[in-house]
């Protein structure tokens, strides 16, 4: 059994949701009305309460092992940012396990070498990570708009704060090389969504749809958080049902 904890809601097929850097409500929310048709299992990454503190650091290869006992039931597997590494690592490791896989901005900057905008967003978060708190309030404010946090002018509010000393000291996604090929070769229904707020992000997306094989959908309106976006739930909930086999 995984150490970490899962919530579930509804009835139906399993959605198994994967949230990265926000908390599983922040992340999920919007989406919570599926539960009328299908069971949305909430997954809580270590260092998310109930599940236990990571044992080192946040790292996505530890994110794939807690995962992999949850594919026994075959999901739908949904996942956002930093979230996204373990879910494609758990999915290569038993891609026959996952019904469908949706990725939603994940940050794989080496998809697109030799781009320097997507070179200085890795930059960018490889330096929070290993900083924390002390990095540069420039930089530091400019991530945390990047990944949706509630950024306003004066002092950050405490609940960012905690996110970033969270994060701090985690293995940076500059690290994750996913075994995109074995999933694209299982045939593994993949749909890649992004939101239309940094150009960056955008062309990982694109790239990445372009290695598995998979769709591609962007939803502008919310930021990082792209299951708030306008579209999005229906767009995931056609894409869920036309691989429901």
């Amino acid at each position: 059994m995984s150490e970490i904890a899962v919530v579930r809601d509804g009835s139906g097929p399993e959605i198994l949701l994967v949230h990265g850097g926000a908390s599983p409500r922040a992340t999920w929310g919007p989406v919570a009305p599926l539960a009328d048709r299908w069971t949305l299992a909430y997954v809580h990454r270590r260092g998310y309460p109930p599940s236990p503190p990571p044992r080192k650091r946040q790292d996505f290869a530890v994110d794939a092992l807690d995962l992999a006992p949850l594919l026994v039931r075959r999901p739908h597997v949904v996942a956002h940012s930093y979230g996204a590494l373990g879910a494609l690592a758990a999915a290569a490791a038993a891609p026959g396990s996952v019904r469908s896989l949706t990725l939603i901005e994940p940050p794989l900057n080496y998809l697109v070498p030799d781009d320097p905008e997507v070179a200085r967003l890795e930059r960018l978060g490889d330096t929070v990570l290993a900083r924390g708190m002390d990095t540069a309030p420039t930089q530091l404010r400019e991530f945390l708009q990047l990944t949706g946090a509630p950024v306003v002018d004066g002092p950050l509010p405490e609940d960012v704060v905690a996110g970033v000393r969270r994060a701090h000291g985690g293995r940076p996604p500059s690290e994750a090389r996913p075994q995109l090929d074995v999933i694209r070769d299982a045939g593994v229904p993949v749909l890649v969504t992004s939101g239309d707020h940094a150009a960056a992000l955008e062309r990982i997306c694109d790239a990445l749809a372009d290695a598995l094989g998979g769709e591609r959908s962007v939803h502008p309106g919310a930021g990082h958080f792209v299951a708030a976006a306008p579209g999005f739930a229906e767009r995931l909930e056609t894409f869920l049902c036309e691989n429901v086999t």
